[in-house]
């Protein structure tokens, strides 16, 4: 796709990194002494731009930190159900929290993270020792830059490791060659956090912002860094379940674990890290670099066709991917096209001999059915057809009663296939998955909003004239984004909006809003675990799915009509009422299962869906450490949480 890809694949290949053992997953020797390298910036930068090729590995950030890792929510579900969601040998299993430490895509994602880590400290190592930062001028300045963002990525990969695992090893120096500092043991994540925001708050001086394309949002920018301080704080004052119980921190009252118990920090240190988040936030607000694409279309279409934005900025940063090498999204989650192209239709549909699209990823009816009919989100977010061959037709066809098998739309073929990057002629040409090359997002600007209200409303209130560093008041943040939702339609936005916080709350809309903004981004169950609401809001779905069969209140049909091409459905057509007038189809839809002799998705799918989450140890979320990983630390690791080892 775009150029920074192939200069990363290129510094991949031209610097190596020095090896010390398989807990670390480090490369083989370099060709180059440290001494060279970093004293050159041009070498210096092949060393950084290797720290973002190793971002595009499966396991890292082209398919299990964006789309897996972020399973099961309230909204969001890996495609395992009845017997499938206890397979311990596949996520299926594994994120309906039924963990195992012997899945072995354990220790796969443990390996590459770790091994992304050691790179950034080889390159922090060099930067530190280069005599060029001693030196004042420009090459000082790109020197400093360069070790910001390595610092950056250093503490994103750190970040969310803690979130798949809790308290881990904790290294900020490249390895020795003689092992000493290897084997570690675990460093509680509290501790890890505090570093991590100390380098933050020291590179983002020497971060630039996004600017042109000199300096785009394919690398680490200021604003990135702001946001992901800011998220970390925030994680610092939420909740986490612990291996013990800390002394001076508060445990919840519910979903709380006797042994393993669900805690936060003090009330004073929880007040100084929303001080901290408001602080960054509002820096991110202030400066004007980012802001929101007009319309979700407009935004959602530019993702799909690997254009980057140099205007709005609404993705803080994005990980470069390339086609045919990297990034799931629009296979493993996305629009769902399944099967092959039998030929004989327009050339217009071939999406080519393997169908190429998964959609592993899936979404709920309680979820599909909470957004206001005005809000556009739904049926970008929400997909409730495929396109398959049925009955020897081939066109898209709708899903039927799948109360649990939504596709998420926000990655869409049909969108994908206006690319000029040649992904089109690739899927046509190939029987095998072709990997998409779109972009991976950490941050986008409506995360920064919502994070922002949620702070400005604990600090000062929903409805206040601002406060320390910003003027844009809790309201305001939330309303821009529901105005975008509600098509620009601002007095409709608010107008929902205002009834919804009169309803619920102003706490309880900002996590509605979150769900309807972030569905299928990875985002939502780790905002939902810090809040302490995973397990309330995964039972609240459950039930509210459960109530609305027995009660009847889903619509049984769901009628629809073909736009002109009689290939695509107009989802401007979804009636739930059988229409009067010709030209309409129908499908069976969520109320069916009221009149199934069999309920399984009732009795048999609903029961399986997160049903590891409270089994053995309440809130139990956090995967294990991989048995394969814990038998070569030399015994410095053991698993928690009532994990065997």
């Amino acid at each position: 796709m775009r150029n920074i890809y192939k200069t990363l694949c290129l510094a991949a290949g031209l610097v190596a990194m020095t090896s010390c053992s398989d807990f670390l997953d480090q490369t083989s020797p370099s060709e180059l002494d440290n001494k060279t390298t970093f004293n050159n910036t041009y070498y210096t930068e092949l060393t950084v731009n290797k720290i973002y090729g190793s971002l595009t590995q499966d396991q890292a950030y082209s398919n299990f930190m964006p789309i897996i890792a972020g399973l099961n929510t309230d909204c969001e579900l890996v495609d395992g159900l009845g017997t499938d969601a206890s397979n311990t040998s596949s996520e299926r299993g594994n994120m309906n929290y039924n963990a195992n430490p012997g899945w072995t895509q354990l220790s796969r994602v443990w390996d590459v993270m770790y091994g992304i880590i050691e790179n950034a400290n080889l390159v922090i190592d060099g930067i530190n020792n280069s005599e060029l930062i001693k030196t004042k001028g420009d090459d000082c300045d790109t020197m400093l830059r360069f070790r910001a963002e390595a610092k950056v990525l250093r503490a994103m990969i750190y970040f969310d490791l803690i979130r798949l695992f809790g308290d881990i090893p904790f290294a900020t120096g490249a390895s020795d060659s003689n092992l000493e500092n290897v084997y570690v043991g675990k460093t509680d994540r509290d501790a890890i956090m505090e570093a991590l925001i100390g380098d933050l708050e020291e590179s983002i001086p020497y971060l630039p912002w996004a600017g042109g394309t000199t300096y785009t949002t394919e690398r680490v920018t200021k604003g990135y860094a702001h946001g992901l301080l800011a998220n970390i704080a925030l994680t610092r004052a939420g909740w986490f379940i612990r291996e013990a119980a800390k002394e001076g921190y508060v445990t919840a009252t519910e979903n709380s674990d006797p042994a393993y118990p669900t805690q936060r920090c003090d009330d004073e240190k929880r007040h100084e890290m929303y001080k901290l988040a408001e602080e960054h936030l509002a820096a991110i607000i202030n400066d004007n670099t980012h802001s929101m694409t007009p319309t979700l279309a407009g935004y959602w279409n530019g993702v799909n066709l690997c254009e980057l934005d140099n205007t709005y900025r609404e993705n803080l940063f994005e990980i470069p991917m390339g086609l045919n090498n990297s990034s799931e999204l629009g296979y493993t989650v996305g629009f769902r096209v399944n099967g092959a192209f039998p030929g004989g239709v327009s050339e217009e549909h071939n999406y080519g001999p393997k169908g190429n699209s998964s959609g592993k990823l899936k979404l709920t009816a309680p979820y599909y059915m909470s957004f206001d009919a005005a809000d556009q989100r739904r049926d970008l977010t929400c997909a409730l057809m495929q396109i398959r061959t049925k009955s020897g037709v081939y066109k898209e066809d709708m899903l039927g009663n799948a109360p649990f098998a939504i596709y998420c739309g926000k990655w869409d073929y049909r969108k994908m296939k206006n690319r000029k990057d040649g992904w089109w002629d690739a899927v046509k040409a190939s029987d095998q998955k072709v990997c998409s090359g779109i972009n991976v997002v950490k941050m986008r600007y409506p995360h920064v909003l919502l994070m922002y209200a949620e702070v400005m409303n604990e600090l000062y209130g929903s409805y206040n004239t601002g406060g320390e560093y910003c003027s844009k008041t809790a309201f305001e943040a939330l309303s821009e984004i529901h105005t975008r939702a509600f098509n620009g339609d601002k007095a409709a936005a608010e107008a929902h909006l205002t009834k919804l916080i009169n309803e619920q709350g102003f706490f309880e809309t900002i996590v509605d809003e979150n769900a309807w903004e972030l569905a299928g981004e990875g985002v939502r169950k780790f905002d939902l675990i810090r809040w302490n609401l995973l397990s309330a809001k995964i039972d609240e779905f459950k039930e509210s799915y459960r109530n609305a069969v027995n009660n009847g209140s889903y619509p049984a049909k769901i009628y629809y009509k073909f736009k002109e091409d009689n290939f695509t459905i107009d989802v401007t057509t979804f009636n739930y009422n059988e229409p009067v007038e010709a030209g309409y189809f129908s499908a069976n839809f969520f109320g069916r299962e009221t009149t199934d002799a069999k309920q399984e998705q009732l009795l048999v799918n609903l029961p399986s869906i997160s049903a590891g989450l409270n089994r053995v140890v309440k809130n139990r979320y956090l995967l294990p450490i991989a048995s394969t990983t814990i038998s070569t630390s030399n015994g410095k690791l053991h698993n928690s949480y009532g994990y065997s080892d």
